[in-house]
């Protein structure tokens, strides 16, 4: 535990005179509080009274500490030390940076985070994005698979919505289609379309060119779900550690996938204010915006709340699942829930025809279907907009599909 004796952790006495020297305490308990682990805490406290010391001598205020500085500081480590390897030196700077966003949050004058450069957007491209979330409501991650093609296209035609024709449009499908797998040209062919809506919309382009976007070929339900069977299933939530608060993580996560068919975005997204446990319910924000309440099963809702007793930090943050790693918050992607489903396979040891968190979802519907569920049902757990999507399903139930095939006339 931190303590606040005159000596740090590293056993040096602490002077107060040195810049921002008497806020070392604060700054062990603020990565308490964010989930560093002893060693570390200890690590960054060292690097703190350094970097402290280095800017009295260099006499360089709080004002002054940009990234600028912090390189600098690199190179006098380097120097000073020249045998540290590099991802030594970059811990180094790690620790230096989290120490200034501290200093940051207590409002003492330090300059701020330097943005990440982002690509240059063009103009168009900013209008559709802001379309885009006000009057479709499209994910974060959706919407930038979207800028990207959208991007493309006004490289390659320019900015000029009102030489936008035909022509140009089918010229850059065809071109992607001798470039990119079907999966892609599909994409970028609904991403152009979206967007040809958008101008069309603002007045920019003449009603109906977006059906000049060529459609790209796709046959509907001609693919098998891949799916686990029950047993495996049952042999990927044992294995969950429940003795651990990452294990109790993971089995709620897993739960939720499996039974009440989640995706992974719905994962990350889930906060504690969603569950009703008086109503035994679950809110859910799915695509579009669209909520909808699904049954809170009694197995899934007791993993949820050993979680909550025994396994979650006790921070302030609404999101009900959060990282097991500092600093702790909610899972940036869905890709994390993803990462987390295939771990868990190979903990079991169960062989899975895919490793992602929708398999999972697959799994659910599947056996619901097997258990007598008509696919009406399915759709309304699934939170499918059409029953045409749900009855891909259908394909799976061997033992239905068997009771009405027909044999070949050849066949005798």
């Amino acid at each position: 535990m931190v303590t606040s004796h005159a000596k740090t952790l590293h056993g040096t006495k602490r002077d107060s005179t040195r810049p921002v020297g008497g806020l070392i305490d604060g700054f062990a308990g603020w990565l308490q509080k964010l989930g560093y682990a002893a060693d570390t805490i200890q690590g960054y406290l060292i690097v703190a009274a350094r970097w402290s010391r280095w800017a009295k001598k260099r006499h360089t205020p709080p004002e002054r500490w940009d990234e600028e500085t912090v390189e600098a500081f690199r190179r006098h480590v380097r120097l000073q030390r020249p045998r540290r390897s590099k991802a030594t030196c970059r811990t180094t700077v790690s620790a230096v940076r989290c120490f200034l966003r501290f200093l940051r949050a207590l409002g003492l004058g330090v300059p701020p985070e330097p943005e990440r450069p982002k690509p240059i957007e063009l103009s168009l491209l900013i209008g559709f994005r802001h379309w885009s979330v006000e009057h479709r409501g499209i994910s974060k991650r959706t919407l930038e698979d979207q800028a990207r093609f959208v991007r493309e296209f006004l490289q390659a035609f320019g900015e000029d919505a009102s030489r936008f024709d035909a022509r140009c449009l089918r010229s850059f499908i065809v071109d992607f289609i001798g470039q990119r797998g079907r999966r892609s040209v599909q994409h970028a062919a609904y991403a152009l379309r979206m967007f040809v809506r958008y101008l069309i919309a603002h007045g920019k382009c003449p009603a109906g060119l977006d059906q000049a976007v060529p459609g790209v070929a796709g046959w509907q339900l001609s693919w098998l779900p891949k799916t686990l069977p029950a047993a495996d299933v049952e042999r990927v939530l044992a294995a969950c550690d429940t003795s651990t608060a990452k294990g109790l993580r993971d089995r709620a996560v897993l739960l939720l996938l499996a039974r009440l068919g989640l995706r992974a975005q719905d994962i990350i997204r889930l906060r504690i204010a969603d569950i009703d446990w008086a109503g035994a319910t679950l809110r859910v924000s799915g695509k579009g915006r669209s909520e909808a309440r699904l049954p809170l099963a009694q197995e899934v809702g007791d993993a949820i709340l050993a979680y909550l007793e025994d396994g979650r930090p006790r921070v302030t943050e609404p999101h009900l699942f959060l990282r097991d790693v500092a600093p702790i918050g909610p899972w940036a992607t869905s890709q994390r829930v993803s990462l987390l489903v295939r771990r868990a396979l190979r903990r079991s040891g169960v062989v899975a025809p895919s490793y992602g968190a929708h398999m999972l979802r697959h799994s659910a519907a599947t056996a619901m279907l097997r258990q007598g569920a008509s696919l009406h049902e399915i759709s309304a757990m699934l939170r499918h907009r059409s029953i045409a999507t749900t009855a891909v399903y259908a394909k799976v139930d061997v033992a239905s599909l068997k009771l009405v095939a027909q044999p070949w006339p050849e066949v005798r």
